[in-house]
């Protein structure tokens, strides 16, 4: 089966980090979470060297995560600088949780039932 060439609007398929998931690391597993673990998750001395992830002077084969990443996509996906540009962001930067649905349109109706009523300024709990 070919592989398809990741694009901006072909992005993936792609697994995102989770607390106690277990990785191999091998050149692909780096190209993907090798930033996020030297950056985020709290070693003092992470490294990437010729392809290799050192943790504590030592080389590491397989690599646990410490906390759960998330994937944030734009609300304009074709004109947003998000994940697909900067990476996964840790649990830890996280601040804020969202209250309710400022806005929602159906990008396929017609100009009249562009809205989704039901939805405006809904609750989120």
């Amino acid at each position: 089966m070919k592989s398809a060439v990741w694009s901006a609007n072909n992005y993936g398929p792609l697994y995102i980090p989770e607390k106690g998931l277990k990785v191999a690391i091998n050149d692909a597993t780096l190209n993907v979470y090798g930033e996020i673990i030297w950056l985020y998750e709290g070693h003092k001395n992470a490294m990437i060297t010729n392809g290799n992830l050192i943790i504590d002077g030592k080389q590491v084969s397989e690599y646990v995560f410490n906390q759960n990443y998330y994937f944030m996509m734009g609300d304009n996906r074709h004109n947003s600088l998000d994940s697909r540009y900067w990476g996964f962001v840790p649990e830890d930067h996280i601040l804020g949780k969202p209250l309710f649905i400022w806005m929602s349109i159906d990008g396929q109706a017609d100009l009249l039932h562009k809205i989704r009523w039901r939805r405006l300024l809904h609750l989120i709990s």
